[in-house]
């Protein structure tokens, strides 16, 4: 129990590193308000509803589709994709066949694509 808060905290803390470095932004809770685009809001409003449904593993490869221009905005997205599915109980999360290894190894791919790795490997290297 002690490890995942462990890997709670530090997922949540690498979102809030690179949305306060890349974005200027500075939130304790990342939601949908921080897109100004309305597609995009609603884009990942709709990942964030399949994700509530229990349909956690379509919600990502569908972000993986959406992001693969690999723009900033995209990257914001699945920034706030991970922080919220991070959010979600260990019940939640093994329910529906998902876990928060899967969290950090998607963080790491998104952090991969948008060269950041440096960063991810700074708060998620020894997990």
């Amino acid at each position: 129990m002690f490890e995942q808060d462990y890997v709670m905290r530090l997922i949540k803390e690498m979102v809030r590193a690179i949305l306060k470095l890349l974005f200027n932004i500075d939130t304790e809770s990342p939601t949908v308000d921080l897109l100004e685009n309305r597609e995009e809001k609603e884009a990942l409003e709709n990942l964030l509803d399949m994700v509530d449904t229990g349909k956690i593993n379509e919600a990502e490869n569908r972000l993986y589709d959406l992001t693969g221009d690999a723009t900033v905005n995209d990257l914001k997205i699945a920034l706030l994709f991970y922080s919220y599915l991070n959010d979600k109980t260990d019940d939640f999360l093994e329910t529906n066949d998902f876990s928060r290894d899967e969290i950090k190894s998607g963080l790491e791919n998104v952090a991969d694509r948008f060269g950041l790795n440096s960063i991810a490997k700074m708060f998620l290297e020894d997990l």
